[in-house]
């Protein structure tokens, strides 16, 4: 994997995930042997959209594996205010550093800055597009809290249509032999591009409007309904607020475990953060290691 870009899901195969997954677990394993394996390397993280777990993990990883960070994390601070394009932007900050982060409200935004460098470029967030890293983080602690990824069944609940961790996680989980649950309102529903890849795949899904109707599920991966998302704000306000998971809900799912990529709003009640099934800020621990074995494969420092 040394020097490879990593834009999209869709570019991996199973071995490759399965590859990712393992070489996670020995990092998280292994971390205390590991302080000085990217010592002498720079990562620079580009958000031009706001981010904490995304951006501080990937920033947490290099400092934990001894490399150093240079980081833009207010857009209006950098010289794209002046007009600058976001390949001159790229290659810019590509004399600086060994390895690029990027996240970009615009579609394509990635590979456009990957094709634009020749040292590797990380998409953290394309708009409504793709979110790699997230989804190895994902099947990272699904494999984790039940032991496997084959045969679970997993409902991802709520927007479903701008929601990006759900269009990379979909597509991930098209290699594995799992059933899908799409619950959304009928305004949020999986792009067609996604329900097509799962019908060549022959990925059993189904949608639903009602989280009542989800039935038993191994997995609940619930997503905010994101209102910088929604081209017109009264759209937003129709839907806002459409499910909240509380525990008089939970003997719904069966023993179910609970994911959410956050932030969230409103979408989980608090009092579930002690359920023990309650498994996303643990989710979000995970980007750690899965961040950690990522940077130092595409560096070449792993193999």
């Amino acid at each position: 994997m040394k020097g490879m870009d990593i834009i999209s899901i869709r570019d991996f195969s199973r071995q490759q995930l399965e590859f990712i997954l393992e070489k996670s677990r020995e990092m998280e394993e292994n971390l205390s042997r590991n302080h000085n394996l990217l010592s002498g390397y720079v990562l620079a993280t580009l958000f031009f959209e706001p981010s904490t777990r995304t951006r501080l993990s990937f920033e947490s990883a290099m400092n934990q594996l001894g490399g150093k960070v240079i980081s833009v994390a207010e857009p209006k601070a950098t010289s794209t205010q002046k007009g600058e394009t976001l390949v001159d932007t790229v290659r810019t900050v590509e004399q600086y550093s060994n390895v690029i982060v990027i996240r970009h409200p615009k579609e394509g935004s990635a590979r456009l800055a990957a094709e634009a460098v020749s040292i590797p470029v990380i998409n953290a967030g394309d708009g409504a597009n793709q979110h790699p890293t997230q989804t190895l983080l994902d099947l990272y602690t699904m494999k984790k809290a039940c032991g496997k990824i084959d045969g679970l069944k997993i409902a991802m609940v709520g927007d479903l249509k701008y929601g990006r961790t759900i269009h990379s996680l979909a597509t991930a989980l098209s290699h594995y032999k799992v059933e899908l649950v799409f619950v959304s309102p009928e305004e949020l529903r999986v792009p067609d591009e996604i329900k097509q890849h799962l019908k060549k795949t022959k990925t059993p899904f189904r949608e639903i409007i009602n989280i009542e109707d989800t039935g038993k599920v191994d997995i609940l991966y619930v997503t905010r309904i994101q209102a910088e998302r929604f081209p017109d704000p009264a759209e937003y306000e129709k839907v806002k607020g459409t499910y909240r998971i509380h525990p008089e809900m939970l003997e719904l799912f069966g023993n179910v475990k609970i994911m959410h990529p956050l932030p969230r709003v409103d979408e989980i009640s608090p009092e579930l953060d002690s359920f023990p099934n309650a498994i996303y800020f643990a989710q979000a621990r995970n980007g750690i290691p899965v961040r950690m074995a990522i940077l130092a494969l595409v560096l070449g420092v792993i193999q």
